[in-house]
């Protein structure tokens, strides 16, 4: 199987590489177990959401009330050595309440200077509870953050701390009262990811085991600084020309005006995903590789992670959503087309 990186690595870097991602796998396995301890049932959403992290992206949650994405942004801080805060976002809700503000102080000596007062943006995992709630205001201001890594308070900048991360969710049912977010700035979450139900044994083992008086809680099993470099190691990872392929025929069929997928497919999307979904999809296959105990993403990778990737950076036609597709229908018949 042909080979292919960005940097090109010599046999040398290969091995080492490989070395590093055996320690690495044997670390996320064991923050795999500790979060499982506390959320149950949720297995592909914790998978997911470690992969964003490792991709070094963030995430935007998607789920009714109840079904634990606090708790379980919550968690994996502890778990990851992370210092992680939250956000209630609410209308009235301003960007300095997020970013933080500068405020007059006077010395001793009656002199007078401002002093900057960071925001609970200045963590390394932020939870961004239901993000449509805030105006479109606030939700520039956080995700502008998102994409540059620093912010500007009255003309300085402020750099936030490394790593960075935001898992906002999202309601999907409720949408009095909300603003949704715009296309383009969806784009910006590397995943969009589904909080489904618990099964019957996993919600059965959520009533026995959260109502006692004795609840399990959250061990650290890594540093943030290990974390960081977990993060770097997936980007050395090689990648397969097979898996490479794949990518590249899953996007550009998800597109409307792509000549080599069916017409009676591609005339049911409105616009679709852009260059920065094919890397999305280049670095989650290869943490979801490492999240699984894996030396090398497959093009399995790529089709567990067409959904989440894809989802939320496409739209359908008028037609097509009249007709009752959805776009988790079209995703699927584009996965077929490289299965």
């Amino acid at each position: 199987m042909s080979v292919i990186s960005p940097s090109s690595p010599s046999e040398e870097d290969l091995a080492a590489v490989a070395e590093q991602a055996e320690r690495a796998v044997n670390r996320i396995s064991d923050a795999k177990v500790d979060i499982a301890r506390i959320i149950f049932g949720q297995e592909n959403v914790v998978e997911q959401s470690l992969v964003t992290i490792l991709a070094g992206g963030h995430g935007l949650l998607v789920g009714v009330p109840g079904l634990a994405k606090t708790k379980l942004v919550e968690t994996l801080g502890t778990v990851l050595g992370l210092d992680a805060r939250r956000i209630q976002f609410t209308p009235d809700l301003m960007p300095s309440d997020i970013l933080g503000a500068e405020v007059m102080e006077q010395g001793a000596d009656g002199s007078r200077s401002f002093r900057f007062i960071p925001g609970p943006v200045f963590s390394q995992l932020l939870m961004a509870d239901e993000i449509n709630r805030a105006s479109p205001r606030t939700q520039s201001a956080l995700l502008q953050a998102m994409q540059e890594y620093h912010v500007t308070v009255a003309g300085h900048p402020h750099d936030l701390p490394r790593p960075f991360h935001v898992l906002a969710t999202q309601n999907p049912l409720e949408q009095e009262g909300t603003y949704p977010l715009p296309e383009a700035q969806l784009d910006r979450f590397l995943m969009q990811i589904d909080v489904h139900y618990p099964d019957l044994e996993a919600e059965r083992r959520i009533l026995l085991e959260t109502t006692g008086a004795d609840q399990a809680k959250a061990q650290v099993a890594m540093r943030a600084e290990e974390l960081m470099e977990y993060q770097q190691l997936v980007r050395r990872m090689p990648v397969g020309e097979s898996v490479v392929e794949a990518i590249l025929k899953l996007v550009r069929s998800a597109r409307p005006d792509n000549s080599s997928a069916p017409s009676d497919l591609t005339n049911l999307i409105a616009w679709g995903p852009g260059p920065r979904a094919s890397q999305a999809l280049m670095l989650t296959v290869r943490a979801r590789a490492l999240v699984d105990g894996r030396l090398a993403p497959s093009v399995d990778d790529v089709l567990a992670l067409a959904e989440p990737v894809l989802q939320h950076r496409m739209a359908l036609t008028f037609a097509a959503r009249a007709d009752g597709h959805t776009v988790r229908d079209v995703i699927r018949r584009v996965k077929e087309l490289i299965a």
